[in-house]
């Protein structure tokens, strides 16, 4: 089986914590990055190679929905998931190129499910 590498990019440090530490728990996760930029997410995308990102929606220096778009871009077969507090965010998240959007609210079974669906080669999916 091989393993997912995952990038987690939010401003928030003690939201890509507690993505971690869910994450951590999947025997299907190999190794997970973090970044806390969208800058930062383009730059870990060339020296990490993920397969997929959970992506925040609004960062500063460059909010997540330009960097879907530039990642999109350069690396097509890489999975996001674009994550916000915010559902008004769906549509374009999926505008952007993401390929699934998930209020952070949700359930976290409900992003191992997406992420399972997309790690899978299933389509695109919104919220």
């Amino acid at each position: 089986m091989n393993r997912l590498r995952i990038l987690i990019v939010d401003d928030q440090r003690r939201a890509r914590q507690s993505l971690r530490a869910l994450l951590a728990t999947e025997e299907r996760i190999g190794e997970i990055e973090e970044a806390c930029s969208g800058l930062e997410a383009l730059e870990r995308v060339e020296a990490f190679h993920p397969d997929v990102i959970l992506m925040d929606a609004r960062m500063p220096e460059m909010d997540g929905l330009e960097a879907t778009r530039r990642i999109k871009s350069l690396r097509p077969g890489i999975r996001i998931i674009l994550l916000s507090m915010y559902a008004e965010y769906g549509p374009e998240a999926v505008a952007a190129g993401a390929d699934a959007f998930l209020a952070k609210g949700e359930a976290p079974g409900r992003l191992l499910e997406i992420l399972w669906r997309l790690a899978d080669g299933n389509g695109a999916t919104s919220r």
